[in-house]
């Protein structure tokens, strides 16, 4: 039996209608995302399912017989710059389970702007950051896994861009919804190539998964020819859209700097107090990458380019242990000090560590644990034994737990965090 989890329903029918999952027995199931946000739910999850929502949570999981086979993120958002990235921790977090992962994005939509000194409104193509397919590269080659994207259909972007305003879909932003408006409520039309594609690669998961179980299927997904030819034609997209510009001048790689691991040491040895010496992980790497936010402490779509940074710059094996480069995220404007081997941090938007200290205390109010049993209302035993297990994992905000998973450090300009080991 098939079991699919589900954060909007109607997406859920519209995969199922449409693959071979509509021939099969199906059990349709609600997902809760975290203990943070629903915690009446969230641990009613089974336990193999949980496991994918450690960091963020897709739309859509796929599980057969106690094994998720799939799962999709989708998405209508413009994708230029750092918001493409704004998904890329639920991407990661389904594949670093080894659960192949397809991700929907527009190839580009009609994004109007008003002029604030004229006034006037002028509508143009938001069109999709190149580097999110090297991002995906770099999280299947690690996982030998698969991470795609499809596009979200949209009116031809070449044939529209000189006069956007004659685009089809003009009042949709020139994205192409399904026909079946109500059936299908805001999934993309499914007679668009890019679905067709997308469903085609969905047979041949579940195929596989039929013939030889679902874990050995993951291991031949790579080796498919359906799935091989999207991931080339994902590297051309690359290539097409770039235009031959450097990664390290596109958003979020624009926004890093590398520096050499004694400069880091070297800022955070004032900490070195009463006899407490750092530990040893960011001292076995020679040189260390700086994500630079400058900016006040706050959400997307910051978590998910942490989390392609390590992808696209850092990673070479399975955990943060295994990485090149140290991957360290800086809240402000970072100057490097080659006199003194150290960096300066400034403060030019109100970035502060109380930012980050006040969000996890405002957590707390989803921790049982200091509770006394005689305290429990009986629907909270079984969420209390979940806490018991994995501490507050799941009962912290999702920002909170991508930027303390993915980053070696966090500096603020009044204060630091990061690991000893």
């Amino acid at each position: 039996m098939y079991r699919v989890w589900y954060s909007t329903e109607s997406f859920a029918d519209f995969i199922i209608d449409h693959t071979l999952l509509r021939g099969k027995t199906i059990r349709k199931n609600k997902m809760y995302e975290s203990d943070a946000n629903n915690p009446k739910h969230f641990h009613t999850m089974p336990d193999h399912i949980r496991k994918i929502l450690y960091l963020d949570a897709p739309d859509l999981i796929v599980e057969k017989d106690n094994e998720p086979v799939f799962a999709i993120e989708v998405t209508t958002e413009a994708g230029t710059g750092h918001n493409v990235f704004q998904r890329f921790a639920r991407i990661a977090a389904a594949v670093e389970n080894c659960v192949p992962a397809l991700y929907i994005y527009p190839e580009a939509k009609l994004v109007s702007r008003t002029n604030r000194k004229t006034g006037t409104i002028k509508t143009k193509w938001d069109e999709i950051n190149p580097l999110i397919f090297r991002a995906l590269e770099g999280v299947m080659s690690v996982y030998n896994i698969p991470a795609l994207l499809y596009y979200f259909p949209s009116d031809s972007v070449s044939q529209y861009r000189s006069n956007p305003l004659a685009s089809p879909h003009y009042a949709s932003q020139g994205l192409c919804f399904d026909s079946s408006i109500v059936k299908y409520s805001g999934c993309p039309d499914s007679t668009s190539s890019s679905m067709m594609d997308m469903f085609m690669a969905i047979n041949e998961i579940i195929n596989l998964t039929e013939s030889l179980g679902v874990i050995p299927a993951r291991e031949k997904l790579l080796g498919n020819v359906v799935i091989r030819n999207k991931r080339n034609d994902m590297q051309t997209q690359f290539t097409t859209k770039s235009g031959g510009k450097p990664e390290t001048a596109m958003s979020p790689l624009s926004a890093v700097k590398k520096i050499p691991t004694q400069y880091l040491i070297n800022y955070l040895s004032k900490y070195e107090t009463d006899g407490y010496v750092l530990g040893e992980l960011l001292k076995t790497r020679d040189e260390t990458v700086l994500y630079q936010v400058n900016a006040g402490f706050r959400e997307d779509p910051y978590p998910g380019c942490l989390a392609a940074i390590d992808y696209l710059a850092c990673r070479q094996g399975k955990t943060y242990e295994d990485r090149r480069y140290n991957l360290v995220m800086v809240w402000g404007r970072v100057e490097v000090d080659s006199i003194h081997k150290t960096i300066i941090i400034h403060d030019d938007n109100g970035s502060k560590i109380s930012g980050f200290i006040n969000a996890v205390k405002s957590c707390a109010r989803n921790n049982l644990l200091t509770k006394d049993y005689s305290r429990l209302r009986n629907d909270q035993i079984p969420r209390y034994f979940m806490q018991v297990r994995y501490g507050s994992t799941y009962s912290k905000k999702k920002h909170i737990r991508v930027y303390s998973y993915f980053a070696d450090a966090i500096l603020f300009p009044d204060g630091s965090l990061w690991r000893d080991g």
